[in-house]
Parts: structure tokens; C-alpha cells; sequence
């Protein structure tokens, strides 16, 4: 930490809880990425052929974020409509999850008060709840929400780089379990997602960091990248939101997937790949500042989940 001696008490801390998250991630990920590799690939759906990566490059990687890149919507909010039809909230919950997504979407900013808020709210939600139980849930709603959202553009994209050898993870402020759960289904290698301390396998209601956002998604693809031997200038990533140019600016070959419109402009000025999946209306269809992530979306509730045990 000797290295962040220049900067002031409160961005030392703010940078690291980046890190601590990001590295808690990183393990968590690793964790379960065997088990995954275990599992067949589904064969991927129609849709764009890329012209990268490079067969054989076993030193590189893909990393992907989740929200309105490989998804249409935001994960935690379609976790939520399952936690909600299971009774874990009530309705004016879900009525206040709704006006703080309605707040991103309208503001398109982020407030940490408002985001506090949603976090702390959510996070009450699962307190107490078993992690097992929550995965358990996972995979029901995956089916009943979240595979129709699948966009197959990027789905395509995600299984050239697994038919070319190459390991490929969702990076996502979703909870790391549920972030696993879509991971497995869409046959990856894994998944980097916002931890959240347990004990004995039950949620404690605190998160290891902080949600998995902006500058921790690029430390958590730092840290996997280290202890997994992989030279990030052979990787690449692929995101839709401005928030992960900490993460695409990692990699050798970063990716503009449905982009708002910060990081068009952004990918056009430094020549970065775009890819765009969308039809019709494009405006209506950027999703929600991806650090609404844990607790601002609606339904999002979800955030609630943020997962993973804590080693103590």
C-alpha cells in the first residue's frame, strides 16, 4: 500500500476497496472455474462470425461484462422479478427498487448516496439467507428470465474465442454466484462478480470491498490475469457501458458492444472494435449505468446476493 501513499486518506480507501474487491473476485472466480471447464459447451446460436482471436494463443483470454453486452437488461433486475415472485420482499419494495432504476436510467448518473442506499436495502434482503439456496434459485430464474436475453451476436463472439482454446470469463458488479450460474449455462469458463461475505455458507449481509464496478472489474481481470499466466495484451474484453474503460483499456483488443454513447465516442477515438446487436430504437435500449450494479436495479433487489464467502 506504500504505493498509495500520494494520495488522499479517502481515494487511498476508495482504491483500496477496489482492489480488495477485485482480488476476492479474482479467487472466487478461480474457485470455481474448474468444476465449469468440466461441463459441455453448448453450441453457439447464429450470429456475427469476429475476426479475432488468434487459434492456439493459450496466453490469451476474453473477458466479458454481462449487463446489455452478452444480456439484454440488467441480471440483477431480472433476479429480482425471481426473488419477488418467490416472496423474499414485499411490494413497496420492489416499488422503491423500481423508482431508484427509473433514477439511473432518467439521471444517468451515479449518486453513492442513492446507490448506498439500494446496496444496503438489497443486501438486508439475503441477510441471513444460505448461499446454496440463493444458486439454487439462480438457475430457476436463469431459466424462466434470463436465456431468452441472451444476445446471440455476443454469444458468438464469447464461443470463437472458446473454440479457439481460450478461456473466457463474465466480469459483472451481479453477484458472483449468479454471475457463475449464467456462465455455466452459457458454457464459459467462469465468472467475476461482486463477493459477499458469508459465514458457515450464510450471508452476512456485508460485501468483501465493494461491488465489482469501474476501476475493481480492472483489478479483478488484473489479479485473474497474474495467476493465470495471461498476457492482457493478447486478451481481449467487450463491454457496452463508458464505466469499463478502466477494463477495456487492459486488454490488447478492446471491444465496444452496444454502446452508450460515452464509450462510442470513446472506442472511435482510439480505433477500438464496435460491435452494436441492437434493433430499432438503440436510445431505449442502453440499460442502466452498470454501477447501479448491486442493489440499484430494479427488481434488482438481487443485488442482494452479492456472494461469496469471505475466507477468515
Amino acid at each position: 500500500m506504500a504505493a498509495l501513499g500520494w494520495l488522499t486518506p479517502r481515494r487511498r480507501s476508495a482504491t483500496a476497496r477496489s482492489v480488495l474487491a477485485g482480488e476476492a473476485s479474482a479467487e472466487a472466480a478461480r474457485k470455481t472455474s474448474q468444476e465449469l471447464e468440466e461441463l459441455a459447451h453448448e453450441a453457439a446460436p447464429e450470429g456475427a462470425e469476429p475476426d479475432f482471436p488468434v487459434h492456439g494463443d493459450d496466453r490469451a483470454a476474453a473477458f466479458f461484462d454481462l449487463d446489455n453486452t452478452v444480456m439484454q437488461g440488467a441480471a440483477l433486475f431480472h433476479f429480482g422479478r425471481g426473488l419477488y415472485k418467490r416472496k423474499f420482499f414485499e411490494s413497496r419494495e420492489l416499488y422503491r427498487f423500481a423508482w431508484q432504476q427509473a433514477w439511473f436510467r432518467l439521471a444517468g448518473v451515479e449518486d453513492p448516496e442513492h446507490m448506498q442506499d439500494a446496496r444496503d436495502s438489497a443486501l438486508s434482503i439475503v441477510k441471513g439467507h444460505r448461499v446454496a439456496e440463493l444458486m439454487s434459485i439462480g438457475e430457476e430464474i436463469y431459466d424462466e428470465y434470463m436465456a431468452e436475453r441472451i444476445w446471440p451476436g455476443t454469444r458468438a463472439l464469447a464461443q470463437a474465442h472458446l473454440d479457439a482454446g481460450q478461456k473466457v470469463w463474465l466480469v459483472t458488479a451481479a453477484p458472483v454466484e449468479i454471475a457463475t450460474v449464467i456462465a455455466r449455462r452459457l458454457g464459459l469458463t467462469g465468472a467475476l462478480g461482486t463477493v459477499a461475505e458469508s459465514v458457515d455458507g450464510v450471508y452476512t449481509g456485508k460485501l468483501v470491498g465493494e461491488p465489482l464496478h469501474g476501476p475493481a472489474k480492472a483489478e479483478a481481470v488484473r489479479a485473474l490475469a497474474a495467476a493465470e499466466g495471461l498476457d492482457l495484451g493478447r486478451c481481449a474484453a467487450y463491454s457496452d457501458s463508458h464505466n469499463d474503460i478502466p477494463m477495456l483499456s487492459l486488454v490488447g483488443h478492446p471491444y465496444a458492444i452496444n454502446p452508450d454513447a460515452k464509450l462510442r465516442k470513446h472506442a472511435r477515438t482510439l480505433d477500438w472494435r464496435l460491435r452494436d446487436y441492437r434493433t430499432g430504437r438503440k436510445a431505449a435500449k442502453v440499460g442502466i449505468p452498470a454501477a447501479a450494479g448491486v442493489g440499484a436495479v430494479a427488481g434488482g433487489t438481487a443485488a442482494a446476493i452479492a456472494l461469496h464467502r469471505r475466507r477468515r
